[in-house]
């Protein structure tokens, strides 16, 4: 990775300006234009540096409700159950364990209900009910940011 990518992918992670034109702000910082800063990016995450972009809010002040949910989903079976349950604009995230229960998501809804609505659609379309619910008892977020050097 060259030392452009590498300044860009320090500054994102930290924090993307509130502003109309973000990655011009961005690009005064370090020297380049908008329009590399944006390239850059967009190359970043062609390779897989980057998965996504995006706020992350404090669900539970905004009236929302989440879970941790693991399912034991048939080795064979996991990219159409995958797709089944990404398809739920709710799903934040969706991982593969090297356990029993193998398929892990996080799930977040308006209500409690909603979510218990969804768990029995994942149920009667997949036709699994071996589903675990796994709501938080205490939160704790990490600030996980990385340093790339070279």
């Amino acid at each position: 990775m060259n030392k452009e990518k590498r300044e860009v992918l320090n500054l994102i992670q930290k924090q993307i300006p509130l502003d109309n034109r973000p990655f011009l702000t961005i690009a005064s910082k370090l020297n380049i234009t908008e329009e590399r800063v944006i390239n850059i990016i967009k190359e970043l995450k062609k390779d897989g540096y980057i998965r996504r972009i995006g706020g992350i809010f404090n669900s539970k002040k905004l009236g929302y409700c989440s879970t941790l949910c693991a399912i034991k989903v048939p080795y064979e079976r996991v990219p159409e159950v995958s797709d089944f349950i990404n398809s739920y604009n709710g799903v934040t995230h969706n991982y593969l364990r090297n356990n029993p229960y193998n398929m892990w998501f996080t799930v977040i809804a308006s209500s409690e209900g909603e979510i218990k609505r969804f768990l029995k659609d994942v149920e009667t379309h997949t036709g699994i009910n071996e589903i675990l619910e796994l709501p938080s008892i205490e939160v704790f977020k990490i600030n996980a940011t990385f340093n790339i050097k070279e």
